[in-house]
């Protein structure tokens, strides 16, 4: 293990720790998922901007009190939407908001923005090729729940200090040659199956238990046209079939489960896997089989 991937890894279960003792495993976790994944959005957003408006000479954070700013934004946004499947205006940035609720090192209301700004991720993609990849991602985190405080004071209090932290990390984006905070965040996926007993055989296979069933099906290929899991929980073993070889062409999965489902597609796509290589559908796969016509090159099945 590279040092710093141990040390993100340290660095982001340290973060969660702020949750833990307040709510049970299965809330926190997708607490602490959600607002890593938003973070990584809004980096992957405001990077990818960046590039886009270069020729302008201006960056993503100074289009909104430029002169031609509904131009630049309706620009980024095509763009944004076929590239990356999503779009988040330049106020609706993670960093953005961490700034928000801590302005001057004081804890201010950030609650209903946030709330707002999560809803406006999966919005954008309505009538887009993304529009079912991204549609109801953040329907799990409840800002409104009693389980993050008894008044709205403690809630938002509670939520801007996981925000800051978070916001203080360095996701490292820039460096395309590692898949380090995937890795992270596969990491903290199995943290919490680990604590969750039984119950963890619904999200997440075990990694001594994928590789060895990735290796079976990559045995003799370098390249996999698909690769498909009927029953693919968090999307673990798909992507530890992807370590296996040099390229996975497309993946799909099923999964009844619909929290469950919500993170195996931000897992996905925390592995920089483009939405269109990926179909993962919220059924029941014995009573209502997607893609019961197709052929795959790879199949996964655990009893």
């Amino acid at each position: 293990m590279s040092p710093e991937k141990q040390q993100l890894e340290q660095q982001l279960w340290k973060i969660a720790d702020t949750l833990r003792g307040k709510m049970d495993a299965d809330d926190f976790r997708d607490y602490i998922l959600g607002f890593i994944f938003y973070k990584y959005l809004s980096e992957k957003m405001e990077a990818y901007a960046n590039d886009i408006l270069k020729p302008d000479k201006i960056t993503y954070d100074q289009v909104e009190k430029h002169k031609d700013k509904k131009e630049l934004l309706a620009a980024v946004k095509e763009e944004a939407l076929d590239k990356l499947g999503y779009y988040l205006k330049p106020s609706e940035l993670f960093s953005e908001l961490a700034r928000r609720g801590n302005a001057e090192g004081k804890s201010k209301f950030i609650l209903d923005d946030l709330g707002k700004v999560l809803t406006a991720i999966e919005q954008s993609t309505m009538g887009s090729e993304s529009e079912e990849d991204f549609g109801n991602l953040f329907e799990d985190l409840d800002l409104t729940s009693s389980k993050l405080g008894k008044t709205e004071t403690a809630k938002n209090e509670l939520i801007v200090k996981v925000l800051s932290h978070l916001e203080a990390i360095d996701f490292d984006l820039k460096n395309t040659e590692s898949d380090v905070l995937g890795d992270a965040y596969e990491y903290l996926i199995g943290k919490f199956a680990s604590g969750a007993g039984k119950k963890a055989g619904e999200f997440y296979t075990p990694q001594q238990v994928s590789m060895v069933l990735a290796r079976l099906v990559t045995v003799g290929k370098t390249k996999l046209k698909s690769v498909y899991d009927p029953t693919c929980g968090s999307g673990s073993l798909l992507l530890r079939v992807a370590k296996e070889v040099k390229e996975v062409a497309a993946f799909y999965g099923q999964e009844s489960n619909p929290t469950t489902y919500n993170l195996c597609r931000m897992n996905m796509i925390m592995h920089d896997v483009h939405y269109k290589k990926f179909d993962i559908k919220n059924e029941d796969t014995l009573e209502r089989p997607q893609h019961i016509d197709q052929r795959f090159e790879a199949c996964l099945v655990l009893k």
